[in-house]
């Protein structure tokens, strides 16, 4: 029992130190708010469960009974971070209901919490020799439910976010988020063993390697955390069509006119060259109101617009490895094409021509200057 006392005191420790550490950071300050209270509420828990396991007395039972409850409260606040970050918009009123689940098992146990020192003692020493009443039948399936229920949500809602950066920006894989889906793979693991735990007993999977998770956990989160990058607002620059104007139509008959246009940007501009560049910034350049720039990338060419930025890249990457006399490395190439990453570009390379930028320029290696332009591409 000692070591798992050490490993909630050493939890206890970094989410107390990650806590401060968030509430000073100048990146995303708002959603780092949200995400220090959160993680001193995880400290609070696992110091309390420390004291207690090393010397349980009369003195830690309500507060150990009170911590008890603060998994409704884990859950909501890790979909209140995700809002935040994504929107931009701070904690406000609205967010209070995402307690209620919090608000409602604190009610329905409270009574505990105004027990008199003679009936806290006496229910104490129940609790000791395993015949106290403990927590309701019905508090794990609420618990589980409502945890996984504000888990999925809050993944919903950055996927929804990724796929409007991908709308919107053409450096949309450097706001992916990916520290966020470890934080939501890592609560997701935490409340299986839960879940397991509760349903099938399974010998040494018990309440004290959950929190053991949770001290885990919280080392996970500093170390994502404290390292995230600015994440981006969308923040709608041109958009929204005019009072006199609707929604673009199918046809249009500027849809040509646009196009052409954006075939010139790209062709003799090579605006794809700029590696953090927006629809807004395109549609600028183009004459055109940014919601007609964005049906003709959606609707005539079939793609959102970091995938068509993406292929103009492409394009132009491949056509340099496939000539001879361009001694630059692939990722000299890859960063004078836009792109802003060594991995993004494999990966968007090898998604539209099925093989690897080392691989296409070796295959290319023994072409002459004449054939070296020619470039084949996938469909779309």
């Amino acid at each position: 029992m000692n070591h798992w006392v050490v490993i909630y005191a050493i939890g206890a420790a970094q989410a107390v130190l990650l806590a401060l550490a968030l509430s000073r950071r100048r990146v995303n300050p708002q959603a780092n708010r949200v995400l220090a209270a959160w993680v001193a509420i995880v400290g609070v828990d696992l110091a309390i469960k420390a004291l207690f396991l090393a010397e349980p007395t009369v003195a830690l039972y309500k507060p150990y009974r009170f911590v008890a409850l603060f998994p409704f409260l884990y859950a909501s606040l890790f979909y209140v971070y995700v809002r935040v970050l994504t929107t931009g918009r701070g904690f406000g009123a609205r967010d209070l209901v995402h307690f209620a689940g919090f608000a409602f098992v604190l009610a329905w146990v409270g009574g505990l919490f105004l027990l008199g020192p003679a009936d806290t003692a006496a229910e104490y020493a129940q609790f000791v020799r395993g015949e106290g009443p403990g927590l309701p039948g019905w508090f794990d399936p609420l618990l589980f439910g409502y945890a996984f229920s504000y888990i999925i949500a809050a993944l919903v809602r950055m996927h929804r976010y990724r796929r409007q950066l991908r709308e919107r920006r053409s450096d949309a894989d450097r706001q992916s988020l990916r520290w966020i889906t470890a934080m939501a793979l890592c609560q997701l693991v935490i409340w299986c063993i839960a879940a397991a735990q509760w349903l099938l007993r399974i010998p040494q999977v018990d309440y004290y390697l959950i929190y053991g998770a949770v001290a885990a956990w919280v080392c996970v989160v500093a170390y994502f955390s404290l390292a995230q990058p600015p994440v981006a607002e969308l923040v709608t620059e041109s958009s929204a069509p005019q009072a006199d104007e609707g929604p673009a139509r199918d046809d249009d008959p500027r849809f040509d006119e646009v196009q052409s246009r954006l075939s010139q940007l790209m062709r003799k501009e090579r605006l794809y060259r700029e590696p953090a560049l927006t629809i807004g910034q395109l549609a600028r350049r183009s004459g055109y109101p940014e919601y007609l720039v964005s049906a003709v990338i959606n609707r005539r060419l079939g793609a959102n617009f970091w995938d068509y930025i993406n292929r103009q890249r492409i394009e132009a990457a491949s056509a340099c490895l496939a000539d001879p006399g361009d001694r630059r490395t692939i990722l000299d190439i890859a960063y004078a094409c836009g792109f802003t990453s060594k991995s993004t570009f494999n990966a968007a390379f090898k998604r539209q021509l099925g093989e690897t930028p080392s691989g296409y320029r070796r295959q290319h290696a023994g072409r002459s200057p004449a054939t070296a332009g020619s470039v084949r591409t996938r469909p779309g």
